[in-house]
């Protein structure tokens, strides 16, 4: 089996206002790191539109109806404060949402080793029924529930390692004991949830972090909560929120982890993926706004998924 790149060039539509981190040069970059040659072997493929069931399933009908109604056909429409959609936002979205509906479709019937969705715009900030942060879906919410509803899962298993909190992933999750969210996080720091007390009906699990704290202390975090809990719950699969926001060059947040972190970090999780769930980890891209920060995170986080993926779970 091999790892499984799923894009779409929609994602490159989704324009933002002039200066904003969220942009599509993210993308751009990202892709262009994943043109070395050390990346000939992935399986690269075009993500599907999602369908509304999947959407539903994390978000309130009335909130995808409102998204429809108000997309743009020209200019922008701002959603709050930091969010927006242009005539492309609308499809890029539900291709950002329906590569991680079909990465697990994929992962489930054995078509892929493990699966990285490089996509925008990003999703753990949107929650049921508003969006906000950037985020219009919840991706990695949308591919948990598709994971239970479609495919019978009990145990989806989601580490979010983005520099801010997934208040929309938690805020969808936080009654469902079938996943656990997990995530590491500066805080305080947008959107203000993420506290260790947060936890659901038991499967929540936040390890916050202070600003300036790095490797030795995300590592220690990882390894004292995170990673525990999430072994301890037998994942039948691991899905990781991988925004590369928390590099020491990132210009949003605090955090001083390097690429070597987020590389050590997907081992681990592929570790805990090969013990319970046949290996399979499905990647789905958030944060990450310094241009070759997030190029050379992605790479290494990718190199990690090319090279666990060739295994047999």
């Amino acid at each position: 089996m091999t790892t499984v790149l799923l894009t779409h060039p929609a994602c490159l539509e989704h324009v933002t206002p002039y200066g904003h981190p969220e942009r599509v040069d993210r993308l751009k970059a990202i892709l262009a790191a994943l043109k070395d040659p050390d990346f000939d072997a992935l399986d690269r493929r075009e993500a599907p539109r999602a369908p509304d069931e999947a959407i539903l399933r994390a978000h309130d009908a009335d909130y995808l109806a409102e998204i429809k109604a108000v997309a743009p056909e020209k200019g922008m429409v701002a959603l709050d404060a930091d969010t927006s959609m242009s005539p492309g936002s609308l499809e890029a979205a539900y291709r950002a949402a329906g590569a991680v509906v079909e990465g697990v479709d994929l992962l489930m019937s054995g078509a892929a080793g493990n699966v990285f969705c490089a996509i925008r715009p990003p999703g753990h900030h949107a929650e049921r029924d508003r969006a906000m942060g950037f985020c219009l879906f919840s991706n990695a919410a949308i591919a948990a529930l598709h994971a239970v509803e479609a495919h019978g899962l009990n145990r989806v298993a989601i580490m979010d390692f983005d520099v801010h909190h997934g208040n929309g992933s938690q805020h969808i999750l936080q009654a469902e004991p079938r996943v656990m969210y997990t995530s590491t996080h500066q805080w305080p720091l947008y959107p203000g949830t993420g506290a260790a007390r947060e936890t659901g009906v038991g499967n929540i699990v936040n390890a916050p972090l202070p600003a300036f704290a790095g490797s030795d202390a995300f590592r220690a975090a990882m390894n004292g909560v995170i990673l525990p809990a999430i072994d301890g719950f037998a994942p039948e699969l691991v899905i990781i929120s991988a925004g590369f926001d928390a590099h020491r060059d990132d210009p949003l947040a605090n955090l001083r982890l390097v690429e070597d972190d987020f590389a050590w970090a997907t081992e681990r999780l592929c570790d805990i993926a090969d013990d319970s769930a046949g290996g399979r980890v499905l990647s789905t891209l958030e944060g990450g706004y310094d241009l070759q920060a997030l190029a050379r995170s992605t790479a290494a986080h990718v190199k990690v998924l090319m090279r666990r993926g060739g295994r047999d779970g």
